[in-house]
């Protein structure tokens, strides 16, 4: 039995309307069935929303498949993530249910992608933002012939182990390009993707040769809509005029708590167009197969603006009585729901079966993707005969492979060296880098000339400009976190950076966290790093952040004490592809000390002087970025009064962790309780470095406004408050 169109199964219900509604919106029709609005009714409805004239794409279509297969592929797709979700009895299957046509459309008649290798550099990319909906992209993934998304895979969806987790995870499934579910996460990171596109194209494309070429294609809800994120994000990517951005609306009119009208009624439409984007609606997301097709082609046709396509769907397409409620978004249908869901849309299949003219009809992707490969790789190799020096470098950020060689470029210096703010010294690490390594960009959230990160050599990147490496970000700092992750997950050899004070961090720890999460390494380069920073006071004095950083899972916190240190804190952070580094850097001029290394900041923790023997020093000193010089004096004067004393460096808490027990015992011996710390921040955790019968100094109490020497000595971060807890300890 062929599976009955929507259509046609719309007929057959009753007009009388269902239970789940009392009809407090007159121009949407309630009914027991497919709950599908008249169109009418959709003019009714999103006529306030819609006061911008959003023009409608002429009807062009695409390569398509016969419409009645289409209908067949696309509730293969709701039914996937339906039987998924029940069998997990946990999930989302509304959106999946509205959005398939549009899914289907994109995966089967418009991407470029190569389902037996999906790091393809010139593949089209895919971001779920209303990564709640992750079984759509998981049934589109499996219907392609990704091996990640098998059908036992699709059986065993939000379960220990499984390549299909709650959300996409980027780590966990090959063919999933970025990490989702913060809502506005994805967008973001498909602003980086589409930055990461143009940047390319506008380097290394020549006039007989478009070796860069692919589009980012996005769906985001009305909650990634509502977070502030997306707005910021967006705002950049209409200056930046990123033409590859496609981004699907799903304009469905509900959240978790209900309808959108309780708490979201702006007009998006005109919001997108003042943003600079291209706007177009489709007015029938359900089965207005064509009117997406012409969408996309319009979309494509615009080469200056990234296009914003708003498709009016209805959650929970096909579902009799859960349709176009807030029932269907976050929990499974029920088996009687499914059974009548089934029977509805003609469904006449068991759980997870895809009928064989679907399975016949996608196959065909496979072949296709190779093909698509190939010819890229073969156009590749004229590219790289003709542009060698072009080629190197573009291999270089889409391998990951650095140049050999790339570290000796770091700066080096001695105690001779003049004072500096270890934000200048990492300009200067920024600058001798971007020099040798291809894939360096990034900026600022209108800090640049206080962060110190402008790339002298190079310009900024902007819609003219894109080939340039300095981004402006404006005063957007968590937008620019989220791009940077979607920068580095675009290609391995990327090393994107940002930079804000350090206090900033609370504007960007989502996007921090999804770094961490999604193995995405991005330099987080924070200056102002401390009660050091002076009179801005404690609104800008970070206090509790290096704690909260050392917490986070896969992030080093590095804190480096001078320009030695600063400058392995780079090589680092440049040699770890998988894994976020935030560098805390001062914005007072601190000394070249002896004893500091880039070797040793690889390490985390080492000893920068010692005049003990046998591992048996009276006291350890240990000290982070600006402190460690106010250890190296305390050290000093507590020697004059014939004690041992061992200062350490204690750069990196991650990286010492890692190291050998061996080596841990040569720095920190288990015998030595005598131990002192000292840094300008809370001093929670510390009690794991000095032990029980150890001393913290710190502050875990809020800064003040002052010069940064009065602050110092009124919060007792001095030389003196050591020497004094040394001889309480020893």
């Amino acid at each position: 039995m062929a599976a009955a169109s929507a259509s046609s199964s719309l007929s057959l219900l009753p007009r009388t309307l269902n239970r789940h509604s009392s009809n407090p919106h007159p121009g949407r029709l309630s009914l027991p069935g497919l709950i599908t609005p008249t169109k009418q009714a959709l003019q009714t409805r999103h006529g306030r929303r819609s006061r911008a004239t959003v023009r409608a794409a002429a009807v062009e279509t695409l390569q398509k498949a016969d419409t009645s297969l289409v209908e067949k592929s696309v509730n293969t797709i709701r039914f996937l993530a339906i039987d998924a979700v029940e069998k997990a009895n946990s999930g989302h299957p509304g959106l999946p249910m509205g959005c398939a046509p549009m899914g289907h459309i994109l995966y089967d008649e418009v991407m470029r992608y190569n389902p037996a290798n999906p790091y393809w550099f010139n593949r089209d990319r895919f971001v779920l933002s209303a990564g709640h909906g992750c079984m759509l992209q998981y049934a589109l993934l499996h219907l392609a012939g990704y091996d990640s998304v098998k059908e036992e895979d699709l059986k065993s969806f939000r379960q220990w182990g499984s390549s299909t987790p709650g959300h996409p995870e980027n780590f966990e499934t090959p063919g999933v390009e970025v990490t989702t579910g913060p809502l506005g996460q994805g967008i973001a990171n498909a602003v980086g993707l589409a930055l990461a596109e143009k940047h390319l194209a506008a380097r290394f494309n020549k006039p007989d040769s478009e070796i860069v070429d692919h589009y980012t294609y996005v769906i985001l809800g009305d909650g990634c809509q509502m977070e502030g994120i997306s707005n910021e994000v967006c705002s950049l990517a209409g200056h930046w005029g990123l033409g590859k951005l496609i981004a699907f609306y799903d304009d469905n009119h509900i959240s978790i708590d209900g309808d959108t009208e309780i708490a979201f009624t702006e007009s998006v439409d005109t919001r997108f167009e003042a943003l600079g984007w291209h706007v177009i609606w489709v007015k029938n997301g359900n089965t207005g197969y064509d009117e997406i097709r012409a969408a996309i082609k319009e979309a494509k046709a615009v080469k200056d603006k990234p296009t914003l396509i708003k498709v009016t769907t209805t959650i929970g397409y096909g579902s009799p009585n859960k349709a176009n409620s807030y029932s269907v978004h976050g929990s499974a249908l029920g088996s009687k729901e499914v059974d009548a869901t089934r029977k509805n849309l003609g469904w006449p299949y068991e759980p997870f079966h895809v009928p064989e003219d679907v399975q016949k009809h996608w196959s065909r992707h496979i072949p296709e993707g190779a093909a698509l490969e190939a010819a890229w790789n073969a156009k590749f190799a004229e590219y790289e005969k003709k542009y060698k020096e072009e080629a190197a470098e573009l291999k270089s950020i889409t391998t990951g492979e650095l140049p050999a060689g790339w570290d000796k470029a770091l700066p080096t210096y001695t105690p001779e060296s003049a004072a500096d703010a270890t934000r200048n010294l990492s300009q200067q690490c920024l600058n001798a880098l971007a020099k040798v390594l291809p894939g360096l960009l990034g900026g600022s959230a209108d800090l640049a000339s206080s962060n110190m990160t402008l790339l002298k050599m190079f310009g900024d990147f902007q819609k003219d400009t894109p080939e340039e490496r300095n981004v402006r970000f404006g005063v957007r700092e968590h937008g620019m976190g989220a791009i940077c992750n979607g920068i580095a997950l675009h290609s391995p050899g990327f090393i994107p950076y940002c930079a804000t004070f350090f206090v900033f961090t609370d504007y960007m720890r989502a996007a921090i966290r999804i770094s961490a999460l999604s193995e995405a390494g991005v330099i987080y380069v924070m200056t102002h790093d401390s009660i050091g920073l002076g009179e801005d006071g404690p609104t800008h004095q970070p206090i509790e952040h290096l704690a909260s950083f050392r917490a986070m899972p896969n992030v080093l916190m590095l804190r480096p004490a001078d320009g030695n240190e600063t400058a392995g804190s780079y090589k680092v952070a440049v040699v770890n592809r998988k894994r976020p580094s935030i560098l805390a850097l001062s914005r007072q001029k601190l000394s070249q000390l002896p004893g500091t290394s880039i070797e040793g900041v690889e390490k985390g923790g080492y000893t920068i002087s010692d005049n003990s023997s046998g591992n048996k020093p009276d006291v350890i000193l240990i000290g982070t970025g600006s402190e460690l010089e106010i250890a190296a004096k305390a050290g000093e004067e507590l020697r004059k009064e014939g004690k041992t004393v061992r200062v350490v460096s204690l750069v990196s808490w991650e990286l010492f962790d890692e190291q050998s027990d061996a080596y841990k015992e040569s720095v920190f011996p288990a015998a030595v309780t005598a131990r002192v710390s000292i840094e300008a921040g809370s001093t929670f955790g510390w009690q794991k470095i000095v032990g029980s019968k150890g001393k913290a100094i710190g502050i875990d109490r809020f800064g003040a406004s002052a010069p940064a020497g009065k602050i110092y000595k009124e919060f007792g971060i001095t030389v003196e408050a050591v020497i004094e807890a040394a001889k309480a300890v020893c």
